[in-house]
């Protein structure tokens, strides 16, 4: 369906879950923060970061450790509490609080009751009246109790980790789980009130074939996932230490990814899911993400594609992330200094930036070309994009008309390098980032 040009995927870039991304952030002091909570304008999102799983996974780069020593837990609980007092008492009265996403991690490293006591907290403290709740779970530690526990709060989002069916695959990355552990998860979802349930899957992974990826697809779309986000696994053992746990030796070359992501992509659209971006899918008419997408108020933040169109959000626990139009900060990652920080009552951002207007500009390009795939460009950006651009155009990959930037059908695989070139930062950075397949 794609055709595949090794020139134009060999430099990796950025996910752009915000822009500038967070490798461009810089020391930046609470001060800064503490005024953007205070002179806040318009509705805000909630996100709570619970860096801890019963079990780590060895392909993971997320902010997470083990969560075997309760105290731990009750210490970063505890401190997690005093930041939303602090945060929730800078914002001006009446601040409208839309959604609130619990992520990790796994939200159900902690005890249920925690999880409830949060909610509460976050109810008192922040005057919520009636928001969309989202979490991300664990079904290798998912319990009745959880499940009773988000039908009390009222969640009706909930996104389950599953990466593959396949047995081999799941040992090779550290993450056993069996479908009928994954099938049991899924019906206590279903009974406790939860309409929008995605699957995370992966393609590339070590010792993982096409008929691997099918079948996974395949059990995915029977169970009912309402939404299905498919992620290619970015082996970086140099930037993620726990990947040095896998095998490389069967990892897919780029070849196949790029096969098995246009596979997956096929398979999708063809069984009843709207594609939302390139590596995300829901079923229209069922799910909001897939009325988003069909109705060009698809956004992108730190969450990935969201319906979201609150202009602020508000990121608490070690290593969250708070956006506002003019300013993206992020909390101490550490949990150790983040507890310490956060339980004196003190703010706990340590790094960030400001936007500039030109910053603004750039990051509105680039999320129109992610979530929409066209994007109005100014002539002085354009020109400045044009001598890298002609690769793509040359190639039919994108079509510029007037002010008009287009990805066209084909050149979908290569969105974010496409919207990496209005990029300036790529071109002071040698970070390395994933590949855009």
């Amino acid at each position: 369906m794609w055709t595949y040009y090794p020139d134009l995927l060999a430099t990796p870039v950025p996910r752009y879950t915000s822009f500038p991304t967070a490798a461009d952030f810089g020391e930046m002091p609470s001060d800064d923060y503490r005024r953007a909570l205070s002179n806040v304008s318009g509705a805000v999102s909630l996100y709570l970061h619970i860096p801890f799983c019963e079990k780590i996974c060895y392909y993971c780069g997320c902010n997470t450790g083990a969560a075997g020593r309760r105290y731990r837990l009750e210490s970063y609980l505890d401190a997690l509490h005093r930041e939303i007092e602090s945060v929730a008492a800078l914002l001006p009265a009446g601040t409208e609080i839309s959604r609130v996403s619990l992520g990790g991690g796994s939200p159900n490293a902690i005890a249920p009751t925690d999880f409830v006591r949060l909610v509460d907290a976050l109810t008192i403290q922040f005057g919520l009246t009636d928001p969309v709740y989202s979490i991300e779970l664990d079904p290798r530690t998912m319990t009745r109790d959880w499940a009773e526990a988000l039908r009390l709060v009222g969640v009706d989002r909930a996104s389950l980790g599953v990466q593959t069916f396949a047995r081999h695959c799941q040992e090779r990355i550290g993450r056993v789980q069996s479908e009928d552990m994954i099938l049991q998860t899924t019906d206590w979802l279903r009974e406790a009130g939860v309409t929008s349930l995605n699957y995370d899957l992966m393609y590339g992974l070590p010792g993982q074939t096409r008929d691997d990826l099918h079948d996974s697809l395949s059990r995915t779309r029977v169970l009912g996932a309402d939404r299905i986000a498919l992620f290619g696994y970015a082996h970086v053992p140099h930037i993620v230490p726990r990947q040095r746990a896998i095998d490389a030796t069967g990892l897919p070359d780029q070849v196949e990814r790029f096969a098995m992501a246009a596979e997956g992509y096929a398979y999708l659209v063809t069984h009843g899911y709207t594609p939302v971006g390139f590596d995300h899918f829901a079923i229209p008419g069922k799910d909001a993400l897939a009325s988003a997408a069909l109705s060009g108020q698809l956004k992108r933040n730190f969450q990935g594609f969201t319906d979201d169109q609150a202009p602020n959000l508000i990121g608490l626990g070690a290593s969250a992330i708070s956006a506002f139009p003019h300013l993206i900060v992020q909390n101490e990652k550490n949990s150790g200094r983040y507890r310490m920080r956060a339980s004196a009552g003190n703010l706990a951002t340590e790094r960030g930036l400001f936007r500039s207007v030109d910053d603004r500009l750039r990051g509105e390009i680039i999320e129109a070309l992610l979530c929409r795939g066209e994007a109005k460009v100014e002539p002085r950006l354009l020109a400045e994009a044009q001598p890298h651009l002609e690769r793509f155009v040359d190639r039919g990959l994108a079509a510029v008309c007037g002010s008009s930037l287009q990805i066209c059908p084909d050149g979908l695989p290569y969105a974010r390098t496409i919207a990496s070139l209005f990029d300036p930062y790529r071109r002071q950075s040698s970070r390395r980032f994933s590949s855009a397949v």
